[in-house]
């Protein structure tokens, strides 16, 4: 099987043209070589693939005949990936949080409305500035 379907198969990836994709941009390596789309999967190999910023560690445990259900992925690959990589992972996700609540998204002309009217009621006079 090729890396690119393997790394979709297993759900590394949502589609197969994004694993692709990111083997061109020489994010998926073995070793310390850069590997192409079309490379074949053993069993046993390990590869190292940078997403987020994070590089990732799998190890080959079986190879599936098609995608994957989320609960049998444990079965086809393990991850070996560094702890000090998964902090880095959870570090910047709480950064990203403390910032602003996911899902909140731009606020809505009401809620600037009522914030101009809370900043136009602070000003000294009463008025805008």
């Amino acid at each position: 099987m090729r890396i690119d379907k393997f790394l979709w198969c297993i759900r590394f990836y949502k589609t197969r043209a994004l694993a692709t994709e990111e083997c061109k941009k020489n994010r998926i390596w073995m070793g310390d070589n850069a590997l192409k789309p079309s490379k074949e999967v053993n069993i046993g190999e390990i590869y190292t693939i940078k997403k987020n910023q994070i590089e990732y560690k799998i190890e080959v445990l079986q190879i599936p005949s098609n995608r994957l259900g989320a609960k049998l992925v444990s079965l086809y690959s393990k991850d070996l990936t560094d702890t000090e990589q998964i902090e880095k992972l959870k570090t910047r996700n709480q950064e990203q949080n403390y910032y602003r609540q996911k899902g909140l998204g731009r606020p809505t002309k009401k809620d600037r409305r009522d914030l101009e009217d809370y900043i136009s009621s602070d000003s000294p006079n009463g008025e805008e500035e």
